[in-house]
């Protein structure tokens, strides 16, 4: 049965770097404890040889860290940018905040100037009210307020 077995071995198509390896020992000098042969079952797994595999984890990381650079490039061209427009916008708010304040200063100054002219005429009817000699006439142009 030994014989069969190492036969059928040999059988077996060569193991690929991909697939499964399936060994089979069978040991004459082994016997079980009822009599028969004693197999010893090993299963390992390839994916290729070591110096292959290491070679394919290098150029994995060596992509993925080329993929990060990459990405990381992008988000800081992105953030510049953004930070871009926001110092334009902080500009153009800065401008018209300025000429805002100069439209209310001159909005001001020009309030300022009515009241003085408004002044400048209640005096200059409160004087020609005092050459108006009847009473009845003064107290016409006269403002209510004096």
């Amino acid at each position: 049965m030994e014989d069969q077995l190492n036969r059928e071995l040999e059988l077996l198509p060569s193991p690929r770097s991909d697939s499964s390896l399936l060994r089979l020992r069978s040991s004459s000098s082994s016997k079980s404890e009822r009599g028969g042969p004693s197999l010893d079952l090993q299963l390992s797994i390839s994916v290729g040889p070591p110096s292959m595999l290491v070679c394919e984890g290098v150029e994995a990381l060596k992509w993925e860290a080329a993929e990060q650079i990459r990405l990381a490039a992008m988000e800081k061209a992105y953030a510049e940018r953004v930070r871009e427009l926001t110092r334009r916008e902080m500009e153009m708010a800065q401008s018209e905040f300025a000429r805002a304040r100069q439209m209310w200063e001159r909005a001001r100054e020009e309030v300022e100037k009515a009241e003085r002219i408004k002044e400048r005429a209640t005096r200059q009817v409160d004087s020609a009210c005092m050459e108006i000699t009847c009473h009845s006439c003064r107290q016409r142009f006269r403002p209510a307020s004096a």
